[in-house]
């Protein structure tokens, strides 16, 4: 059955990739981004394209008139759009922090209490939020980007039990660090983690098209959570199975992170 399907942060990154392979599907789609105009050379043919600023509550109001004037329903939305925040609490600022929740949490939030009332009508759909590994796993230097994207899964789970009543599956994708461009919306506080972060994703082996698969296996098998690559796999149930080793590992990294602060300069004893 052909689905018709929305994504946000789609114009780059993962939100590319899966409006891609959706495509690719047969499936009917609306790739949305923030930006004015997406390089028709990097959609599909067929795949819309409109511009969505996921914080703007008029931007998402238009979008539904559009589904509601083209379509006339929605089976797939993709809650992609997504910046990168991070930093040490003490360093970052609260409009970091403001800037995340807006686009990471309230973006989400906004697109499902956009489309719930016609799903719901429907008796239908699946909502598919992005958030990320660190949902889950909450090392040091992140705490920004930590409760974001902790929240997306609340928000995720919660959502799962309140409106599979209607016939709606709720689904959160948790990938670990894979090659986009997403360190390029870094422009916090914290100059120093946030180009620990930048290297992490720009040395990862895993592309966007490698989530992106992984992803659109676990929509097929409508999984509530999913894990998209072997390293956050093993690093979830790491900390669910073998708390002590979890807990040694990410203390590490609390040291190694305290090191850098207090030797700039790379002296001193290295932890």
């Amino acid at each position: 059955m052909t689905r018709h399907v929305l994504v946000t942060g789609a114009a780059s990154g993962l939100g590319l990739a899966l409006s891609r392979a959706f495509a690719a599907r047969g499936d009917v789609v609306l790739a949305t981004d923030r930006d004015p105009a997406a390089d028709p050379g990097l959609l599909p043919s067929g795949v819309e394209y409109r511009r969505l600023d996921v914080t703007s509550d008029a931007d998402w109001a238009a979008a539904k008139h559009w589904v509601d004037e083209r379509w006339g329903r929605l089976d797939v939305l993709v809650n992609n759009a997504g910046i990168a925040t991070g930093g040490r609490i003490d360093v970052s600022t609260i409009e970091d922090w403001e800037r995340g929740l807006a686009v990471n949490l309230l973006g989400a939030v906004r697109g499902c209490r956009t489309f719930t009332p016609m799903l719901k009508a429907q008796r239908s759909g699946h909502l598919v939020n992005t958030a990320s590994l660190a949902g889950f796993v909450h090392g040091p230097a992140m705490s920004a980007y930590n409760a974001n994207k902790a929240a997306v899964v609340a928000l995720s789970e919660t959502l799962r039990y309140e409106l599979a009543p209607f016939g709606i599956t709720t689904s959160v994708v948790c990938p670990s660090f894979f090659r986009t461009n997403l360190a390029a919306s870094m422009h916090g506080a914290d100059a120093a983690a946030e180009k620990t972060a930048a290297r992490l994703i720009n040395e990862s082996p895993l592309t966007a098209e490698d989530i992106a698969a992984a992803v659109m296996a676990g929509i097929d098998a409508r999984k509530p959570v999913i894990l998209t690559d072997r390293l956050g796999r093993r690093t979830y149930w790491t900390k669910r199975l073998a708390r002590p080793l979890y807990d040694r590992m990410f203390t590490r990294a609390g040291e190694r992170a305290a090191y850098r602060e207090l030797h700039p300069d790379g002296r001193g004893q290295r932890p």
